[in-house]
């Protein structure tokens, strides 16, 4: 069985279910906030989901990344519930299912720190690599 994770909305519990349309917390002066709010991106990331559904991943420190993102959110370890697809709007793993149940609490109020950024990043950069070397097999086959 694989081990997924999920960061986002606080105040989760064990047992308790992810549904989709938990929105990320504002915060007054934040730019990608600001643009989420009205539909679109700041710096070609971070934009309103395409999905209504629930995400999760299998890579820790991404979800982790998501749970800062909220606002101080929770990290979550996860088993899906339903269709599990593989999400096409970012390089990094990422699933989606209708809902997930939380199966235990990892980290609440989470922030990420600079060596975790810095190591989130270069995780990011291989995903963007192997992805876009799998773009250009896929155009030349």
């Amino acid at each position: 069985m694989n081990t997924y994770f999920h960061g986002g909305v606080d105040g989760l519990r064990p047992g308790d279910l992810l549904e989709p349309g938990h929105s990320r917390k504002q915060h007054d002066g934040c730019e990608w906030c600001a643009a989420r709010a009205i539909g679109e991106t700041h710096l070609g990331i971070d934009g309103p989901s395409e999905r209504s559904e629930v995400y999760f991943t299998p890579n820790r420190l991404y979800a982790k990344f998501h749970a800062s993102l909220y606002g101080y959110g929770d990290l979550y370890r996860v088993e899906p519930v339903g269709t599990v697809t593989r999400s096409t709007e970012d390089t990094m793993e990422s699933y989606t299912a209708p809902t997930a149940r939380v199966t235990s609490v990892l980290e609440r109020a989470v922030e990420l720190t600079w060596p975790e950024r810095r190591r989130l990043n270069r995780h990011w950069a291989d995903a963007d690599k192997t992805h876009r070397l799998n773009q250009l097999k896929t155009r030349t086959t």
